[in-house]
């Protein structure tokens, strides 16, 4: 065999050593890692009484800010929550709490966290290595059944309301109670178009199909679905049917799929639902990937994007065990042929572009006539 030449031995020297890790680092030039549902707000009320201090390290939660620095996430959106045992003052009251404890977060971590309420915001939180945290309302029983109260979180930086959390609001059915409005009601119509006109994202995760197909019906924005799964895959009421996925396509919208055992593994979903007198069923990387290559398959590359549910439920599968666990699913999908154009929309380059799409409108909430006014 002739010896190596000068130029082959130069490529044999500085050729990746991961060529997935670099497919990985390429991607997350591309775009910033985008989750779509955290919540760390409420963690951070149940058990530490709304306390921002000692947070960069050590907690038992699925969310620090080392893990966040390592699971390289760009941008949370955080979900400010309040159970829909809440409602009327009380709903409005903790939400707002919820609200005061990211603005907080932000002011006490400020080489950390940057409050975003644009795509452009998170660009700029990107550029000088900060985490984006944008803000999303989990259950419109947060609103007291108030278009001013829907207006008011706009103006303090709500980007998503999810029309329901586990039971029916007023005028929107929940999937997981049994249904009354037939999906949307007139009001429930009227919600959705107000929520257009101010920029705020309508958020499917939680309804009922007959809720999604509806509000897809109304809508003239894209929407999301901060923290949900395939019901192809795995038929449980909180994921989605492929006749809404494939909705998604005309919309312009994003399926961000979420780690919750539950949610990807019927075997789980039996064990949780049951006595839970046994180990519980290991859910693995697998599984989370066959929810998302179901989605990519039915809805598109385009309208798939990533919400971990991170602090909102107890176990998650194994490598995705908290917030640092995203490089490991970004590494196994590069590993099953994932291009880092692929990779890059999935992780959040999708969900940038639906804020993109509302931008304008939400710089402009506080300006225009209300198309709800009470």
């Amino acid at each position: 065999m002739p010896p190596a030449s000068a130029a082959e031995n130069h490529a044999a020297t500085t050729a990746p050593t991961n060529p997935v890790g670099a497919v990985v680092d390429h991607a997350l030039e591309l775009a910033p890692l985008v989750d779509g549902h955290n919540d760390w707000a409420w963690e951070c009320r149940e058990n530490r009484a709304y306390s921002v201090e000692g947070l960069e390290r050590g907690l038992t939660t699925d969310t620090d800010i080392e893990r966040l620095r390592a699971g390289r996430v760009g941008a949370q959106f955080w979900s400010v929550y309040v159970s829909d045992e809440s409602l009327g003052a009380d709903a409005v009251q903790g939400t707002l709490e919820q609200i005061d404890w990211v603005y907080r977060l932000a002011a006490r971590y400020p080489d950390d966290f940057q409050i975003a309420r644009s795509a452009a915001d998170v660009e700029s939180a990107r550029s000088h290595g900060r985490i984006a945290s944008l803000l999303g309302a989990e259950g419109a029983h947060s609103l007291n059944d108030s278009p001013a109260v829907l207006r008011m979180f706009a103006r303090l930086g709500v980007r998503y309301l999810t029309l329901t959390h586990v039971h029916n609001t007023t005028w929107a059915d929940s999937g997981t109670d049994e249904p009354v409005h037939g999906g949307l009601s007139a009001r429930g119509v009227e919600y959705v178009r107000e929520m257009n006109r101010l920029g705020m994202l309508v958020d499917l995760s939680h309804v009922s199909p007959a809720t999604a197909h509806a509000a897809l019906s109304v809508t003239t924005a894209p929407v999301i679905f901060s923290h949900s799964s395939c019901a192809a895959v795995t038929d449980h009421p909180r994921n989605v049917p492929d006749d809404v996925l494939e909705r998604l396509r005309d919309n312009d919208g994003v399926l961000m799929l979420t780690f919750v055992p539950q949610f990807l593994s019927p075997d789980f979903a039996a064990w949780f639902d049951g006595p839970r007198d046994s180990a519980a069923p290991t859910v693995t990387l697998d599984e989370v990937i066959a929810h998302i290559e179901h989605a990519r398959r039915v809805a598109g590359i385009r309208h798939i994007g990533l919400g971990g549910d991170f602090d909102g439920t107890d176990e998650f599968p194994v490598g995705l065990e908290g917030v640092d666990g995203y490089p490991a699913l970004l590494t196994e999908l590069a590993a099953r042929g994932w291009t880092a154009v692929e990779l890059a929309a999935l992780a959040g380059a999708n969900v940038l572009r639906v804020l993109r799409a509302t931008d304008a409108a939400f710089a402009a909430a506080g300006n225009g006539t209300p198309l709800l006014v009470s």
